[in-house]
Formats: C-alpha cells, structure tokens, sequence
C-alpha cells in the first residue's frame, strides 16, 4: 500500500495497544477465530492479545480494528474492544519494505 493510499485509513496501533487489557470475545468469536486459523489453543483471547502486542499493522478503518499479523487479520470492535474474528491471509506477502500490501490481502475490503 502505497503511503498516499494510507492516508486514507488511521494508524492506532497505540489506542489498540492501551486497551488490551479491555479485549475479550464472545463462545462464538472463540470458536470462529478457532475454526478460521486452526487453532488449538483454548485462550483464544490472550492468543489475539499476543498477536496485537507483535502486529505488523493496525488499522482502523469504520467501527473496527484490523490487526495485520503472521499472514493473518484479527477484527476487533473498536468501541467494544470485543475481537470479531480472524482469518488467514493466503494472497499476502510481504514486500521489500517488510509491510503488506493490503488491498490485495484476501479479507481485506476496500
């Protein structure tokens, strides 16, 4: 993504970051995080928060969070701090620049 690109969405990395201790999830965000990265992990919600600690990037785009980490994107509510849910990023690789390129990410929507 292209720094004129960016300007359009907000960084909150630090805002996300701050509130950590406020996120959680619902039995069926925990079993859809599960289910869509095939994790085994039963925290399902410290997994994320350790996610969101090491993430490449944060976005805030609308109502949500959008955690960019280890081919993979958490959705997180950003009034709520709940965590939606998360998939893998299989058309993402990262550039020379070590950042991803975004808008083509699978689940990335303009």
């Amino acid at each position: 993504m292209s720094n004129s690109n960016l300007s359009k969405y907000h960084l909150y990395d630090n805002d996300l970051k701050k509130n950590i201790d406020k996120i959680h999830t619902t039995d069926l965000g925990i079993e859809r995080v599960k289910r869509n990265l095939n994790l085994q992990t039963d925290d399902v919600v410290n997994w994320c928060k350790q996610k969101i600690e090491q993430a490449d990037k944060i976005i805030r785009k609308g109502k949500n969070w959008y955690v960019y980490t280890d081919n993979s994107v958490i959705t997180v509510n950003a009034r709520s701090y709940t965590i939606i849910t998360a998939h893998e990023i299989k058309m993402c690789n990262k550039n020379s620049q070590n950042t991803y390129n975004l808008l083509s990410c699978k689940g990335y929507k303009k």
